[in-house]
C-alpha cells in the first residue's frame, strides 16, 4: 500500500517510545499525531480522523482498553491496535472482543509493527470505500426512481448484487423504461467506479461507422482518417462500456466484439498491432435477443458473453406508482 496521506495516532504515556514510534512512521511516509493520555486522544479524534490509531494499554488514568471502548461507541469501524508490556491471554482476549484490530507485545519488531499497520490502513481504506460505494448506491437509487413498486425494488437488489462484481451485465426492457440509469447505477457502485463509464448507442450508427467508433482505426485506414484514433472500448480501459441497442450489432462487428472480449485485445481498423484491453460490459437491448439466436440474426457465443447476469426492467405501465426522473 502506498503509505502516503495515511494518517496515525498513536497514544502512549512514555515520551520515548511515543516519539521513537512517531519518528519510525513519519520516516516511512505517514502522516503522525501523538497524545500522551487517553483524554488527548480523545480531544483530537474530536477534531481530526485517523486512518489508524495504536494505543499503549497501561496508562495513567483511563486505559488503552477504555480508550478502545470508548472509540468503537462513536466510530465502530475505527481501526485500532494495542501495545503492551504488561500480555495476558485474558486481557489480548478482551481487546480483540472489543474489536481491536491488533494486540502486539513490548519490545516488538519495527518491522512487524509496520506491516501491522500498514494492513490496519489498508483495511481502513477499504472500509471507506465500501461505505461510500453503499452510499451512492442509495443514492443513486433515490435519484433513479420515486416510488415503491415491488418490480423496481427487485431490480434495484439485483443492482445491488451485481454492482460490486466484475460480472457482464445484460439490461432488457423496453424503451424509456432507463436502462441507462441502471447502467450508470451500476457502474457508480463498482470496483470500477472511478474509471471512465464510455457509452455507444450501436443502433445510431451504419456497420462501418460503428466499427471505428468502437475499435479505433489507423491514419490511412480510410478516406478521412487523418490521424489514428482510439476507439470506445480502448477508451473505456479501466473503466466500463455501455452498449446500447446491442441487439442491432451487425453479423461483422459482432465477430470482431465477440474476439475482444474473449482475447481482452483488439486491433484498430487499418492496424496489425493488438492493444490490450480491460473493462468490464454493461449491455441494453429492447429487442428478444434469445429469438434472435433462434433466427440466426444474433451470435449464441456472443448473446451468452453478454447475457452473464440479466436484469429486466418492466414496462412503465406495470409500475405506474414510480416516476422515472
Amino acid at each position: 500500500m502506498n503509505t502516503r496521506n495515511a494518517r496515525l495516532l498513536i497514544v502512549d504515556d512514555e515520551l520515548h517510545m511515543r516519539e521513537s514510534l512517531a519518528r519510525w512512521f513519519l520516516e516511512d511516509g505517514y502522516e503522525v499525531e501523538t497524545a500522551g493520555d487517553a483524554k488527548a486522544a480523545l480531544a483530537l479524534l474530536g477534531r481530526q480522523t485517523f486512518d489508524a490509531i495504536i494505543t499503549d494499554i497501561r496508562m495513567p488514568g483511563m486505559d488503552g482498553l477504555e480508550l478502545l471502548k470508548q472509540i468503537k461507541e462513536v466510530n465502530p469501524h475505527a481501526t485500532i491496535i494495542l501495545i503492551t508490556a504488561y500480555a495476558s491471554v485474558a486481557s489480548a482476549v478482551e481487546a480483540l472482543k472489543a474489536g481491536a484490530y491488533d494486540y502486539l507485545v513490548k519490545p516488538f519488531d519495527p518491522e512487524e509493527l509496520s506491516r501491522v499497520v500498514e494492513r490496519a490502513c489498508e483495511r481502513a481504506r477499504l472500509q471507506q470505500e465500501n461505505i461510500a460505494l453503499k452510499e451512492r448506491l442509495a443514492a443513486a437509487g433515490r435519484e433513479l426512481v420515486v416510488g415503491e413498486s415491488e418490480a423496481m425494488k427487485r431490480v434495484m437488489s439485483l443492482v445491488e448484487t451485481v454492482a460490486p462484481t466484475e460480472t457482464t451485465v445484460m439490461i432488457r426492457g423496453e424503451s424509456g423504461t432507463g436502462k441507462e440509469l441502471i447502467a450508470r447505477l451500476i457502474h457508480a457502485n463498482s470496483p470500477r467506479a472511478f474509471g471512465p463509464l464510455v457509452a455507444v448507442n450501436c443502433g445510431a450508427l451504419p456497420e462501418g461507422v460503428l466499427e471505428s467508433e468502437l475499435f479505433g482505426h489507423e491514419r490511412g485506414a480510410f478516406t478521412g482518417a487523418v490521424a489514428r484514433r482510439k476507439g470506445k472500448l480502448e477508451l473505456a480501459d479501466g473503466g466500463t462500456l455501455f452498449l446500447d441497442e446491442v441487439g442491432e450489432i451487425s453479423p461483422k462487428v459482432q465477430v470482431e466484439l465477440l474476439r475482444v472480449l474473449e482475447e481482452k485485445q483488439l486491433v484498430r481498423v487499418g492496424g496489425t498491432q493488438p492493444v490490450r484491453v480491460d473493462f468490464r460490459v454493461v449491455c441494453a437491448t429492447n429487442r428478444d435477443l434469445e429469438q434472435a439466436v433462434r433466427e440466426g440474426t444474433f451470435r449464441e457465443d456472443l448473446y451468452y458473453r453478454l447475457a452473464v447476469f440479466r436484469i429486466d426492467l418492466p414496462p412503465l405501465r406495470e409500475r405506474k406508482e414510480d416516476i422515472l426522473l
